[in-house]
């Protein structure tokens, strides 16, 4: 069976508030001439990853755990660790979100497999 149109296809109703599209147009030899509008797109907001001090926390652990998931020198680790152990907390780095929450659980894991009360928190950067 076989199916014709019998008329001129028709545009779809408008959305209140929205407006109708753009044709091409047309560059005077015939030929259409597409423009392309730049998208302005936000950079993802980025989420600092917090250790939290605590009194039963080995300060060598810590250190080893900054060098391997947050790939710091001993000697960066180092200064991070007294920082926790002195102000209570410090920022170990700053990612996304998606992977803040992975380094995030990296830590936690670790700790727990370690058998220490480890802390780690992520917070976005306003």
């Amino acid at each position: 069976m076989d199916f014709m149109a019998t008329s001129q296809p028709t545009s779809p109703p408008l959305i209140p508030g929205t407006t109708a599209p753009q044709r091409p147009q047309e560059d005077g030899g015939g030929e259409v001439v597409l423009e392309r509008v730049p998208k302005k797109v936000k950079p993802p907001q980025m989420h600092q990853v917090v250790m939290l001090n605590d009194d039963y926390t080995p300060m060598e652990f810590v250190v080893v755990v900054i060098q391997e998931f947050f790939s710091k020198d001993r000697e960066t680790a180092t200064q991070i660790m007294l920082k926790i152990h002195l102000d209570g907390k410090a920022v170990c780095g700053v990612y996304t979100r998606d992977v803040a929450a992975t380094k995030v659980d990296q830590v936690l894991d670790a700790a727990r497999q370690a058998g220490h009360p480890l802390q780690c928190v992520s917070e976005p950067i306003e």
